[in-house]
């Protein structure tokens, strides 16, 4: 940082003679340039600036040690957010109003003694403004503070180049009242996983609502798996596939933890479901997720923890964590609900605060990392605990098989053998689907067999014969012998017999139906049921009423088109 003298090259003559007065003294320079010179040797007495450091108020004295702390620097939106601003005036109006006299601020208090000054710096994110105090007068400052203690080491910051100070745990133990139902972690984002990569390799679209999982997690599900090189392009990468579903869970969860923790592009911004983020400005995810993640490292490991009290901390000592220069209004940000544009810093709990609690109730929980709890009465999150989850070691779930085709598999059942069934069959409802929040340990996935789900396996290149040995080797009961030979005759046979809704037009007398053959209401008629009934094209019945008409006959229809 500029040492006092360049710190005070934009100052005025009569600025100097302000500061100089603060410290009891009087410049003999007449020019700025000499009075500069003289001002900033003077300064830097030390019994003086103690002196100085002493008549300050207290709110005063806690912002010079904030700034000493913190290495000599803080964002200038930052600082101002937290001190007050200083009231913009040309050397005129300043000489006239004399605001030194009664400072609106703190930081104008210490703007007017010299103890604080403004620039820009250069930061891994560009240009970034900052209060500061020169480098002189800090280390100044430092003997002042520390005089008996070893100078402290300039501690590592932020995005916006706060100070992040390890081993402090922000927030308090969770009460009570925020425990709830408590929700454990677990390592059911692969079986999420599986039934996405299934679904995809399948040709279901999350536009057609395809995709058996709930909505919110399909973008996040979508990035982290191409984050961990899974999919490219909504397109399951095979031999990655492969790799991952036959791995055992533990070290499956590893590497999407891995993928996500080392990732660039997993922007757990955009993925928040209650905004919408336009436009094509930058932050940086990667850098956000190490600062959080170093803050929950200094919570206790099984000791349930108060969310909201962990962001209110966040807010009151590290608001601008992911945001460079302190910059609340240059991103374009929308409340989904209304549309609502959330610029500035008063809607921080809506964006920032909202996205402490995603990343840890969403995020962090969906890779087994933390458990959740709800109060009673609530409907989200309210404590959390750093988890100790390992995963499950084994995976040897038996299939269900009936003879009807309905399929069981439970969730401890092989990942690639799910994935491979379930590419034979139609999905139940519930077949997949994960409810966020939910308990899944004991759960089932159900799918049916049908000729429709057979005829999509078999454009994928898939046999029957192939979903026959995948059945044989994976269940206990065996495959029912009745199944065996449906599945047997239709990779033989294909489509044996057909149920379908037929409209049908019956007539008293065979006469009146032969008259209608005779007719132009002909076309609309299908195949011949009896000598009285025959079958009613589609969309044709009030053409083959009108032809009824015609021949002088009235019908009427049961049926509404």
């Amino acid at each position: 940082m500029p040492e006092l003298l360049q710190s005070l090259l934009k100052q005025d003559i009569g600025h100097l003679h302000i500061i100089a007065e603060f410290w009891g003294l009087e410049l003999d320079s007449i020019t700025a340039d000499e009075a500069r010179e003289e001002l900033s040797a003077a300064l830097l007495d030390a019994e003086l600036a103690a002196e100085l450091i002493d008549s300050l108020s207290p709110q005063a004295d806690s912002a010079i040690h904030a700034l000493v702390d913190e290495g000599g620097r803080i964002p200038w939106a930052t600082f101002v957010r937290k001190y007050g601003d200083i009231r913009e005036m040309g050397a005129g109006k300043r000489d006239r109003e004399r605001p030194h006299l009664k400072p609106s601020s703190t930081t104008e208090m210490l703007f007017y003694r010299g103890l604080l000054a403004r620039a820009f710096f250069d930061t891994e994110k560009g240009p970034q403004e900052f209060a500061y105090i020169p480098d002189d007068l800090l280390e100044l400052l430092n003997n002042i503070f520390y005089e008996e203690t070893e100078e402290p080491k300039e501690p590592p910051k932020n995005n916006s180049g706060e100070i992040v100070v390890q081993g402090e745990a922000l927030g308090r133990p969770a009460s009570p009242g925020e425990r709830g139902n408590d929700i454990l972690a677990s390592d059911s984002v692969l079986d999420d996983a599986t039934t996405f990569l299934a679904a995809l390799r399948m040709g279901k679209t999350m536009e057609s609502n395809g995709l058996p999982l709930v909505q919110e997690q399909i973008p996040v599900l979508q990035s982290l798996l191409t984050t961990a090189s899974l999919i490219k392009n909504n397109i399951p990468q095979a031999e990655a596939v492969k790799t991952f579903l036959e791995c055992p869970r533990s070290e499956g969860l590893k590497m999407l933890q891995a993928a996500w923790l080392e990732s660039a592009s997993f922007n757990e911004l955009r993925l928040m479901p209650s905004v919408v983020c336009e436009g094509e400005w930058k932050n940086q995810p990667h850098e956000t997720r190490e600062f959080l993640l170093n803050l929950l490292d200094a919570i206790p490991e099984d000791k349930w923890w108060s969310l909201g009290a962990f962001v209110r901390d966040i807010k009151q000592k590290y608001a601008d964590f992911q945001r460079p220069a302190g910059d609340y209004d240059s991103w374009f940000i929308k409340r989904k609900s209304d549309g609502q544009y959330l610029r500035g810093f008063t809607n921080w709990d809506q964006v920032d605060g909202a996205l402490i609690k995603f990343f840890i109730t969403d995020i962090l929980h969906l890779l087994g990392q933390v458990d959740l709890s709800i109060a009673d009465g609530a409907s989200e999150p309210s404590a959390f605990r750093i988890s100790s989850f390992e995963g499950v070691k084994e995976e040897r779930g038996k299939i269900s098989v009936s003879s009807n085709g309905k399929i069981s598999i439970p969730r401890t059942t092989a990942r690639v053998v799910r994935y491979q069934v379930s590419r034979f069959c139609e999905w139940d409802e519930d077949g997949g689907r994960v409810a966020k929040h939910a308990e899944t340990k004991n759960g089932e996935y159900k799918y049916h067999i049908t000729t429709n789900s057979l005829t999509k396996a078999k454009e994928q290149g898939l046999k029957a014969e192939h979903l026959l040995a995948l059945l044989s080797k994976h269940t206990d009961a065996g495959i029912p012998p009745s199944l065996v030979k449906a599945l047997k005759r239709w990779e033989v046979n294909g489509t044996e017999a057909r149920v379908q809704t037929q409209v049908i037009l019956k007539v008293s007398k065979p006469e009146v139906l032969e008259e209608m053959r005779k007719s132009k209401a002909a076309k609309f008629l299908g195949e011949a049921l009896s000598p009285t009934t025959v079958v009613v094209k589609s969309g044709a019945i009030q053409k083959v009423l009108e032809a009824l008409t015609e021949l002088g006959i009235l019908g009427e229809s049961a049926i509404e088109e």
